[in-house]
């Protein structure tokens, strides 16, 4: 019965450690901000006049899927996402979203600008206020470019080149972007290459136990 109750315990083990090293590698390119850096905090900056969370946001680069994590008094502040114009103008009236747990997660489920204020008015005008960009996912529209973009098709204009005179070299073919093609290939081969084998030993470690 010990052996049965032992044997069912490292089953289990391998199965979590299998399922962490995917969730892993699934998040690999997400990451988790903390508004005002990892001692920050949502709250009236010291200097009303200062612009610190637009300031903290431009040293960093925001993604889909990465995440903004918002720490403050819930009984004495809020966060509320809103449009430019509410952010402009410190309206607290219609936000998009708004939050008032002290400890909010928002993630980035779009490019684009994203505009957060403070709940309470005067605090926003006191320059508790963040704007930042996330940037657009460059590589899924290039690959869905290279899917449905069809091959350009012949052109007149695309004659082949004439034949040179007898006792003329002809001219050297045009350069083609075919290797710098083949070496975001292998590129992307190598990166996809390095997840598999991740992958691969994590689960080796585990299975290991």
């Amino acid at each position: 019965m010990a052996q049965t109750i032992l044997t069912f315990k490292r089953r289990a083990i391998r199965f979590l450690g299998i399922l962490s090293v995917f969730l892993l590698i699934q998040k690999g390119n997400a990451y988790d901000y903390k508004v005002g850096g990892p001692r920050g905090s949502w709250t009236v900056p010291s200097d009303p006049n200062a612009a610190i969370y637009n300031q903290w946001a431009e040293k960093n680069r925001f993604q889909i899927d990465d995440t903004l994590l918002f720490v403050y008094d819930a009984n004495h502040d809020s966060v509320l996402h809103v449009t430019k114009d509410d952010y402009t103008n410190c309206n607290t009236e219609a936000p998009l979203e708004k939050f008032t747990d002290g400890h909010t997660v928002f993630k980035f489920n779009q490019s684009g600008p994203c505009y957060f204020i403070s709940g309470v008015a005067d605090n926003c005008h006191k320059n508790e206020k963040l704007v930042l960009i996330v940037m657009a996912d460059r590589s899924k529209s290039k690959s869905n470019e290279t899917v449905s973009s069809p091959p350009p098709s012949p052109s007149a204009d695309m004659a082949p080149p004439a034949p040179a005179p007898a006792g003329e070299e002809s001219p050297p073919p045009a350069p083609s972007d075919k290797s710098s093609h083949s070496k975001n290939s292998a590129s992307s081969i190598v990166a996809g290459g390095i997840g598999t084998v991740a992958a691969f030993v994590g689960a080796s470690l585990v299975l290991a136990i």
